[in-house]
């Protein structure tokens, strides 16, 4: 591209999101990566979003006592508003969580963006869509909905939510913002066939999934050092790291360990945080369980230290229809460390694994199928490594992020 042509096409991206850095989950990573690569291709972004504080509901002391705060990070202007810190448990807090974020969003956030040219907002949760959209309003540009998670369907999945009319007024504003959205941006296939069937134009939804920073995970790792600090130098050892929450039924992986107790050559590292965390740990406790370990949630960079160290990875999930239509994002991460992945879930995330062939597939929230994957990795270390190099090779090729975050840059500049 020109210098012309880089300015006449230079544009203002405004990214809303519940999530960001230093919070350490999926949706704040991607959409941290994807706005320092729009930012390194000349353009400006900002990012309004939330105090951090998932999954423990703490506000970090550097953020706490403020109601509207601005960064500038890599190069990406952050706004952060108000919002109710609560812990990823208990739906009332959590919907006061989400609420009051959209709200700050619109009344604090919005008279401090400036110029922009497109709006873009990501879920979960579909709050901060509506946020969105009448931003976009007021500022008279395109509005961008850009669906990790079908809402309200997951809270559903996990049992948050029973309430039949509390579902459907959900689901109500959920399709006026998809009908509404210039733009619907899907990360799985699975999610775009769900919203064909709900009467989504298949041409105004376009595909952008996750992806990994790969150069981030090619540096060197001393991985005895990790194992060191948790004395597991000569173990296998099998890990779990991301949030601890409703939508991973974490206790197969607990009670997994309780099978292969007489195994003191396998080991399990269960790191991160979350609504879960606690109630597992005192399931390994009444269990007295010495082959598991539970670590603290852990900044990005250092998470991939445990990948690394690891000789295969989990990717649980419930057992729900709905978890067949997306592709956890741990997956790319898995494959890009050269790790084997150990797969609880159907559909689109076991295609991607078995294109890959990059893992074994158990079935979800079977604690004999984990434990038959376990020790069949266990016995033949050899293909173990066979299936990590065929991930790393797979993640190198199709997912490198810097592709596609210029797809989705594209994309923009065609509407804005």
């Amino acid at each position: 591209m020109s210098g012309l042509e880089a300015k006449q096409q230079r544009r203002s991206i405004l990214y809303i999101t519940h999530y960001y850095p230093p919070e350490v989950n999926a949706p704040a990573i991607r959409i941290s990566k994807l706005a320092r690569k729009w930012v390194e291709r000349g353009h400006d972004v900002t990012v309004l979003t939330g105090f951090p504080n998932h999954p423990t509901g703490v506000i970090p002391k550097e953020y706490s006592g403020k109601t509207l705060m601005r960064e500038m990070i890599d190069g990406v202007n952050i706004i952060r508003t108000y919002l109710y810190a609560a812990e990823n448990k208990g739906l009332l807090k959590r919907i006061f969580n989400y609420l009051s974020f959209m709200l700050s969003a619109i009344i604090l956030g919005l008279p401090r963006i400036g110029r922009t040219d497109v709006v873009i907002a990501s879920s979960p949760q579909f709050f901060v869509a509506i946020a969105g959209y009448l931003i976009s309003l007021v500022k008279r540009v395109p509005f961008i909905f850009e669906v990790r998670d079908v809402w309200p369907e997951e809270i559903v999945a996990v049992g948050a939510i029973r309430s039949r009319f509390i579902i459907r007024v959900l689901e109500m504003i959920e399709m006026f913002l998809y009908h509404h959205a210039k733009l619907v941006v899907a990360v799985a296939e699975g999610t775009i066939d769900i919203l064909v069937e709900r009467g989504i134009p298949r041409e105004k939804i376009i595909l952008m999934p996750n992806g990994v920073d790969f150069e981030e995970f090619q540096r060197n790792v001393d991985i005895h050092s990790v194992r060191d600090k948790h004395r597991l130098n000569g173990e296998f050892l099998v890990s779990y790291i991301g949030t601890h929450g409703m939508a991973h039924r974490l206790q197969t992986v607990v009670e997994a360990a309780d099978r292969l107790r007489h195994n003191n050559r396998i080991k399990f590292l269960m790191v991160g945080d979350g609504a879960e965390k606690k109630r597992l740990q005192s399931l390994a406790g009444n269990l007295l369980l010495e082959n598991i370990q539970f670590v603290p949630q852990l900044p990005h960079d250092e998470a991939i230290d445990y990948y690394k160290a690891s000789d295969a990875c989990l990717v649980p999930l419930k057992r729900a229809d709905l978890f067949t239509k997306n592709i956890p994002s741990k997956i790319y991460e898995i494959m890009a460390s050269g790790k084997p992945v150990l797969l609880g879930a159907d559909g689109e995330s076991r295609r991607l694994v078995n294109e890959a062939d990059a893992g074994i597939a158990f079935e979800p929230e079977s604690v004999e199928s984990l434990v038959e994957s376990i020790e069949k990795l266990y016995k033949n270390r050899q293909d173990a490594r066979r299936l990590g190099e065929n991930g790393l090779n797979y993640a190198r090729k199709n997912c490198r992020r810097e592709v596609i975050a210029e797809k989705y840059l594209s994309e923009i500049l065609k509407i804005s």
